[in-house]
């Protein structure tokens, strides 16, 4: 696995929305899906807004690779299962970033019920 790099995280992580294409087994890219993601620390997350059964978040988890677009960064990443401790900081930057959006649009992304349909998005080496 790569790093992400300083701009790569302020970026991505000030993006106000993120395309994300899971690896179909034939090794080509799923077309783009348009979400939410947001930064804790040196990490970058991803979670389903629309439950486990999400079709992006279900190829994703499938696949366990994809790429990322979002901020003029273009990367292959690896989706892996979150840290149970990040949820909370997340949950509280989610509220922060989208604060201009609707509370119960928000809400879909908040809560002690999207810890497992977090993703923590992992740079590859290219």
């Amino acid at each position: 696995m790569g790093a992400w790099s300083d701009e790569e995280l302020a970026a991505v992580g000030g993006a106000e929305e993120l395309e994300i294409a899971s690896v179909r087994p034939d090794g080509t890219l799923r077309p783009y899906v348009i979400i939410w993601a947001a930064r804790v620390g040196n990490g970058l997350y991803v979670r389903s807004a629309y439950g486990a059964d999400n079709g992006w978040f279900r190829r994703a988890k499938r696949s366990g690779t994809g790429r990322i677009r979002a901020g003029g960064v273009q990367r292959d990443v690896t989706f892996a299962p979150a840290e149970p401790a990040v949820h909370p900081a997340l949950d509280a930057e989610y509220r922060s970033k989208y604060r201009a959006h609707a509370d119960d649009i928000v809400a879909t992304v908040v809560g002690d019920d999207k810890a497992d349909l977090t993703l923590r998005l992992l740079p590859r080496d290219a």
